[in-house]
């Protein structure tokens, strides 16, 4: 049974997601299959992935219940900053067959645009058109700004995060305001976990994977994970994170594992 994670603003979401992004109409009927067998109800992805009518086609293909699915998408930076949210949101809906998002975010802290393009998602979700709405790769820095414009505060920042890259001062700012934080590339792109023994000791200590300690290092610090496979066998692997727990001498062994390393977009010189 995948936990819920409650929303400021009352929706629950589905703590484990799968990530979609990069993923090819081959490889994600593959992954979606999987991922549906395997209990998944949580799918995101983005204007910029160019494979929202995948999955709109998947779910009819599926004959899944509009309700019993989450769907996020993500307003792509070009479209923030040219002003074109809301033709891109309603592209965005025709695609995925649907009237409403469960979760709609701007993708990133485009400078300037991203003011308006926030009163865009407000008015989408006054409109039924999203659940919910928040915002991808925004600092702390960038989530001061929106107190002096957002009428409502964003329910989620979706941001990279990992062992390598904890950010701990961003995940503590918006749990402390009420935003809940999900964490994309949650295995750093299979750049380091491999080959780092402190993860292979916790792994064989759990009978588990280096990746299901990384992921479930991301459940207990209460972050939404989206772990992307186009395997079958690791889309099971990746949800197999429910049926154990890490102790507080591998939170702290993992906690120093924390090294900054970025392996998508840096935000922190946006202004």
């Amino acid at each position: 049974m995948i936990p819920d994670i409650k929303l400021d603003d009352g929706n629950s979401i589905p703590q484990i997601g799968l990530g979609l992004w990069k993923v090819s109409e081959e490889d994600f009927n593959t992954s979606f299959d999987a991922a549906v067998a395997n209990g998944y109800r949580h799918f995101d992805t983005a204007q910029a992935y160019g494979n929202e009518g995948f999955l709109g086609n998947a779910i009819k293909r599926h004959g899944l219940k509009r309700e019993d699915v989450w769907i996020t998408s993500k307003i792509r930076t070009e479209n923030i900053a040219f002003g074109r949210t809301k033709s891109s949101f309603d592209a965005s809906l025709e695609r995925l067959q649907t009237d409403y998002v469960d979760l709609m975010l701007l993708h990133f802290p485009v400078s300037i645009a991203r003011k308006k393009a926030w009163h865009d998602l407000e008015a989408f979700k006054a409109a039924g058109k999203a659940k919910s709405i928040g915002v991808s790769n925004f600092t702390i820095r960038h989530l001061e700004a929106m107190k002096e414009y957002a009428h409502e505060m964003p329910a989620v920042n979706q941001v990279e995060l990992h062992v390598f890259l904890q950010q701990p001062e961003l995940v503590r700012y918006c749990h402390d305001k009420g935003i809940a934080v999900e964490a994309y590339s949650p295995l750093a792109h299979a750049r380091a976990g491999a080959d780092e023994p402190i993860l292979q000791e916790i792994a064989k200590k759990h009978g588990k994977t280096f990746a299901q300690v990384m992921l479930r290092w991301c459940i207990q610090q209460d972050l939404i994970v989206l772990p992307k496979s186009v395997t079958p066998s690791r889309v099971r692997e990746n949800i197999e994170i429910f049926d154990f727990e890490l102790d507080a001498e591998d939170m702290q062994k993992l906690a120093d594992l924390d090294r900054d390393l970025r392996t998508c977009w840096d935000p922190t010189h946006v202004p």
